[in-house]
């Protein structure tokens, strides 16, 4: 059986606990046996992270102690996976640099706050986490983001005239990275049943990559 670890904690306004049991639950209708931790010690031990399969960061600002970030960074790169969603993956620890480099991005602004309607175009029809998806509406917050030109974007959003991607994959050494903007609160995966559809399959991609570093 796969095995997640999903750290959850932070600013309390994007509902860390709410959002963690949602992305709990499709895992664990996938097979999955999922551990929710509230505290970032559990980053500390080496070993223990590198047998997982994937590692889901929900955890908006806060600091991460060396020691913590470390083992994370090891993990990911010897091939675990890596996802998350909203402020949960792309607004943490705004100081760890080396983490925003892992992660592909780092939040920026969310003009006109909570509540507005965009929006989300999906441009990669071929990949699995995908194909078969469609163009939809959100009401939520808007992520304008800094973005590493590494990424591989799945998903847009629009700005005026400057495209920002939603959602993205990419690499960090032999680890898979997914990540998506959508997620504010709980309420917002149930807009649209696609965005749960979205953050499952990009889960599920981010985990298959541990059995191909493996190999």
């Amino acid at each position: 059986m796969k095995k997640a670890l999903i750290v959850q904690g932070g600013w309390q306004g994007h509902e860390p606990k709410q959002v963690a049991e949602i992305m709990a639950k499709a895992l664990r209708e996938n097979g999955f046996e999922v551990e929710i931790a509230d505290t970032l010690d559990v980053l500390r031990d080496r070993e223990a992270l590198k047998a997982l399969d994937l590692i889901v960061m929900e955890w908006t600002m806060g600091k991460i102690e060396r020691d913590q970030l470390e083992p994370l960074l090891e993990a990911v790169a010897s091939g675990v996976g890596l996802a998350g969603v909203h402020g949960g993956m792309g607004d943490s620890f705004r100081e760890a640099t080396d983490y925003q480099y892992m992660v592909g991005g780092q939040w920026v602004a969310h003009p006109g706050g909570d509540g507005v309607e965009y929006w989300v175009n999906i441009v990669d029809h071929e990949h699995p986490i995908t194909r078969g998806l469609h163009d939809f509406k959100v009401k939520s917050e808007h992520y304008y983001m800094h973005i590493d030109p590494a990424i591989k974007v799945l998903a847009t959003t629009n700005f005026g005239d400057v495209v920002m991607p939603v959602t993205w994959v990419k690499m960090w050494g032999k680890g898979r990275v997914f990540y998506c903007s959508l997620g504010h609160v709980a309420q917002v995966f149930e807009q649209d049943p696609q965005i749960l559809e979205m953050v499952t399959r990009g889960m599920l991609w981010a985990a298959e990559g541990k059995a191909l570093a493996e190999r």
